[in-house]
C-alpha cells in the first residue's frame, strides 16, 4: 500500500487536525491537494532536492516523492550557500523548491542509488553535521527506514522544533503521523517565538537542543513563560551540561526531560533517560546493540543506512559503527562526555573540554562557555576558554579565574579566559560542539 494511502487508512474518521501552520489546523484529507504541479516531471528513482518546510505544501511532496519511488534530499533555505555542493555529493537529478522545478544533468549515479532503483524502492539523503570535514551524504532505503513506525505508539501534541532536513525533525512529522498526533509547525524559532506557539495551541512535547534550553534559562523565560501545557521536553543532538538540565528541572518540577540520542548513520534509537535530572541513559530499541571500546560508543542497527554517496563506509565487517562519543558508565547506562576529537591532552593527562566548561557555567555571570585545547610545545595543549556573560552583566575574569584554580585540577586550568560572543548555528547548537 502507498504511504498516503496507508496514513490516509490510519487518519480515516479521525476529527484531530495532523497539522496546525500558521494558526490554522490542517485534517490529513486535505493534504493531497497541497502538491504542486512539479511533481509530474520527476521520475521513479530520481534523486530530488526538495527545498521545503514543515508546511502543507512541503509535507504533501514530501509523502508524495516516497509514493513515487524517488531518492528524497530534504534542504532549508538555511543551507542555501551549501546547496551545490549538496547537489553534487548526492547527485540531485531534480531540484524543487515551492512551484520552481529544475532538472540538473551531466552526473553518474551512485551505485547505491542504482541499488534502491533495481529494487524500486524509494530513498532518503541526509547530510552529517560537517563540523569538521564537508558534511557526508547518508543514503537511506526508506522502505527500511520506516518500518519502525508500523508499530503503534502513543502521541502527544508536538512542536516540530527541528528542521526539514534533520533526522529528528522528520522523525516527529513521521511518528505524528503514524499515530494520529497533531505536529504544530513552527515560522518563529525565537524564545518569544517558541513558547508563545507552544501556550497558544497547547503543546505537550518541545524537542530542542541542549543551547536552546541554555538560552531558554538565560533569558528568564523560565519558568513564568512556559505554558502548563507543556508535558515533556526532549533534548538532543548535542551535548548536554548538567548544570543547564539541573536548573531547568529544578525550574519545572512538573516536565519531564528525556534524553535523545541518533545519528543519521544509524536512524533514530530508543533512548530511555536513567532519571529526569540526570544524564546517564540507555540505548536499545528493536535492532540495537550498542558495546563500549576503550571509552567510546559503538552502535550496531538494523535501521542503519546503505552508505555514504560520497565517502568509505564507517561500518567494520560485523556491521559495528564508531559513533567516536566517549561515554563514562554507570551500571548499564552511559553518559556522554564528548567527541574523541575534542579530547585535550595536557602533559599525558587527558580530558574533555565539557569538563571545563560544567564548572564555568556555575560562576554567576556565565551564560555560555566554551572551552578547547591549543598546541603548547611544553605540555602538548593547554585549555582556553571563551565565555560569553549574562546580558548587561560584567564579568569578573580574574574572579572566574580563581574559582576555576579553587575547582579544576592545575592541568584543566585555562591558560587563558576570554569574554565574547559564542556563535550558534541555524540549528540552535553551539558553535564547535
Amino acid at each position: 500500500m502507498a504511504l498516503i494511502e496507508k496514513l490516509s487508512a490510519i487518519w480515516d474518521g479521525c476529527d484531530e487536525p495532523f497539522l496546525i501552520f500558521d494558526d490554522h489546523p490542517l485534517h490529513f484529507s486535505s493534504l493531497r491537494q497541497a502538491v504542486t504541479p512539479g511533481l509530474a516531471s520527476v521520475q521513479p528513482g530520481d534523486v530530488v532536492a526538495l527545498i521545503a518546510d514543515f508546511d502543507p505544501a512541503g509535507i504533501a511532496m514530501l509523502l508524495a516523492l516516497i509514493d513515487l519511488g524517488a531518492v528524497v534530499v530534504p534542504l532549508t533555505v538555511q543551507t542555501r550557500e551549501d546547496h551545490p555542493y549538496f547537489f553534487d555529493a548526492a547527485g540531485v537529478d531534480v531540484v524543487i523548491e515551492g512551484d520552481m522545478v529544475t532538472r540538473r544533468h551531466g552526473h553518474d549515479p551512485h551505485h547505491l542509488v542504482l541499488q534502491l532503483r533495481q529494487m524500486g524502492h524509494p530513498g532518503l539523503v541526509l547530510f552529517s553535521s560537517g563540523t569538521t570535514a564537508r558534511p557526508k551524504a547518508i543514503l537511506h532505503d526508506l522502505t527500511h527506514f520506516l518500518r519502525r513506525f508500523s508499530t503503534p505508539r502513543p502521541s502527544l501534541r508536538t512542536l516540530n522544533f527541528l528542521l526539514f532536513d534533520h533526522i529528528g525533525g522528520l522523525n516527529t512529522l513521521l511518528h505524528t503521523l503514524f499515530n494520529r498526533g497533531t505536529v504544530v509547525a513552527l515560522r518563529n524559532r525565537s524564545i518569544e517565538g517558541v513558547l508563545r506557539t507552544c501556550r497558544d495551541h497547547a503543546v505537550e512535547v518541545l524537542p530542542t537542543t541542549p543551547t536552546f534550553l541554555r538560552m531558554m534559562l538565560i533569558s528568564g523565560a523560565i519558568p513564568e513563560a512556559v505554558p502548563e501545557s507543556l508535558k515533556v521536553i526532549t533534548y538532543g543532538t548535542e551535548r548536554m551540561d548538567l548544570p543547564t538540565l539541573q536548573q531547568a528541572c529544578a525550574l519545572l518540577p512538573a516536565v519531564d526531560f528525556r534524553q535523545t540520542f541518533g545519528m543519521s548513520e544509524l536512524g533514530i534509537v530508543r533512548v530511555k533517560s536513567q532519571a529526569r535530572d540526570s544524564l546517564f541513559m540507555t540505548i536499545g530499541g528493536e535492532g540495537v546493540e550498542t558495546r563500549v571500546v576503550d571509552d567510546v560508543l559503538h552502535i550496531r542497527a538494523q535501521a542503519r543506512m546503505m552508505g555514504y554517496l560520497n565517502a568509505p563506509s564507517p561500518f567494520d565487517p560485523e556491521g559495528w559503527y564508531d559513533t567516536r562519543d566517549v561515554v563514562e558508565q554507570e551500571g548499564g547506562a552511559i553518559k556522554v562526555v564528548g567527541r574523541q576529537s575534542d579530547l585535550i591532552n595536557v602533559g599525558g593527562l587527558k580530558f574533555m573540554p565539557s569538563e571545563v566548561e560544567r564548572v564555568a557555567l556555575t560562576y554567576p555571570g556565565v551564560s555560555m562557555a566554551l572551552a578547547h585545547g591549543r598546541r603548547n610545545p611544553i605540555t602538548g595543549q593547554h585549555v582556553e576558554l571563551k565565555v560569553q556573560p549574562l546580558d548587561q552583566h560584567e564579568l569578573d575574569i580574574a574572579g572566574l579565574a580563581t574559582y576555576l584554580k579553587q575547582r579544576l585540577p592545575p592541568h584543566m586550568q585555562p591558560r587563558r579566559v576570554t569574554l565574547g560572543s559564542i556563535a550558534v548555528g541555524h540549528r540552535f547548537k553551539k558553535a564547535g560542539h
